[in-house]
């Protein structure tokens, strides 16, 4: 009979003894998976995201022969203190042959059939619609990272003004604005038919040099009125004296122009 009550009493400790194991590992496992976040972690992660957002991005697209490095030195004329926490990109232009340099290889964003450029130009569409959907994985990226696409600036020199003008046009999104330096118009009349509402909010800077032998300053001439035939609004700046190159007052002229339109400055 004692035998029979010590082995029942064996038995109820060591029901009590898993019960409050299995209690035991349950509130442990509760502790860990249904703690509050961190609010510190929440508030950083979120500031991140603010500052991300408010964060200016600027593209820019050398010319033909070209490469990105060596224009770098352009971001350091901006310096205006909206400027301070803008991210700067100068991508390089593949190696490629091109059709006005007699077929020698070199950067370039597309094929080139003449020079100097005219209005009436040979066109290599098929390499410019590839070159704009490299730019516009460029832009895509960026906006991924957080930053506001009203924050976004694509600028180009040349043979990168030209795709800059067209890479905005093309973007389904309303950006800060496009800035073309003594480029053209690359494209047949057909590529404004595929400008979506949202891509033609986006404003467009012209400027270009009115003694340009490269680029026929005519030809930049031609560009805004093709823009606001389609209702997209555009400024022309010429410089008189101005050759192919770019000058000091159009870069100063731009990071005033860029800072009207940071949603900060408005």
């Amino acid at each position: 009979m004692h035998q029979v009550l010590l082995t029942l009493t064996a038995r109820r400790l060591i029901e009590i003894f898993s019960l409050t194991l299995l209690l035991g590992t349950a509130i442990f496992i509760a502790s860990v998976f249904l703690q509050p976040k961190n609010p510190s972690s929440s508030s950083s992660s979120q500031k991140q995201q603010s500052m991300a957002a408010a964060r200016s991005f600027v593209l820019w697209l050398h010319g033909l022969g070209d490469s990105g490095p060596a224009n770098e030195p352009i971001k350091t004329l901006f310096t205006s203190p909206e400027f301070r926490t803008t991210k700067w990109s100068f991508p390089s232009a593949p190696i490629a042959p091109v059709s006005c340099n007699y077929g020698a290889k070199m950067p370039s964003w597309f094929d080139i059939h003449e020079i100097p450029v005219t209005a009436d130009s040979p066109k290599d569409e098929s390499g410019l619609l590839k070159a704009v959907q490299h730019v516009h994985a460029m832009i895509d990226k960026e906006i991924a990272a957080g930053t506001n696409p009203e924050n976004v600036f694509v600028c180009g020199f040349s043979q990168g003004g030209a795709l800059t003008l067209t890479s905005v046009l093309l973007y389904p999104k309303t950006l800060g604005g496009g800035a073309v330096f003594s480029g053209w118009a690359p494209f047949n009349s057909s590529i404004m038919e595929q400008v979506s509402l949202d891509a033609k909010r986006t404003p467009i800077l012209w400027l270009h040099g009115m003694s340009d032998p490269t680029v026929l300053f005519e030809s930049g001439q031609a560009g805004p009125p093709i823009l606001e035939q389609a209702g997209i609004s555009c400024e022309f700046k010429a410089y008189p004296g101005l050759g192919h190159s770019i000058s000091n007052a159009e870069l100063k002229y731009l990071e005033s122009w860029i800072k009207t339109r940071l949603p900060s400055s408005s």
